[in-house]
């Protein structure tokens, strides 16, 4: 890592799903919590695991992994529910396991490669090169899905 001043500092949350690492940043999350099962919603997408009660409010679990196209998640004892906070909405994002807090500048991260995928660069901010490691910085606001308009 290179030296970063206060200024130009960002701390991040990193994460693994599957054999990647992933990161987001620290202040959007509020908190984490081990794994629970949630209770599946009807006609939601594939890649949201359902509701967990969270201190009495509903909480929509994304399972990170299918969002990302690789397919359901089978959590295990050492699954972690990252509860984030995306524009006004509330959710939790299942990972494999949290990795480590990370302070990085700007200048350290990278632009998601040109791999002619849009979906790519939807998801995926940049990329942090650190100690050997390839970690992609998500984009929070693309992770859940669209709301859509309801008739009045």
């Amino acid at each position: 890592m290179t030296d970063t001043t206060a200024a130009d500092a960002r701390e991040l949350i990193s994460f693994r799903v599957e054999d990647q690492e992933f990161c987001v940043d620290i202040m959007s999350v509020r908190e984490i919590r081990g794994w629970s099962p949630a209770a599946p919603m009807p006609h939601s997408p594939p890649y949201v695991r359902g509701v967990i009660n969270l201190r009495g409010a509903v909480l929509p679990v994304i399972d990170l992994r299918a969002r990302l196209g690789q397919g359901p998640a089978e959590p295990t004892e050492r699954s972690v529910i990252i509860v984030a906070r995306i524009d006004d909405r509330t959710a939790g994002l299942l990972v494999d396991a949290v990795s480590d807090i990370l302070t990085v500048s700007d200048a350290e991260l990278q632009p998601p490669p040109d791999v002619g995928c849009d979906t790519v660069k939807s998801f995926i901010r940049g990329i942090l090169a650190i100690d050997g490691r390839m970690i992609s910085l998500i984009s929070m606001n693309d992770i859940l899905p669209e709301r859509t308009q309801e008739a009045a």
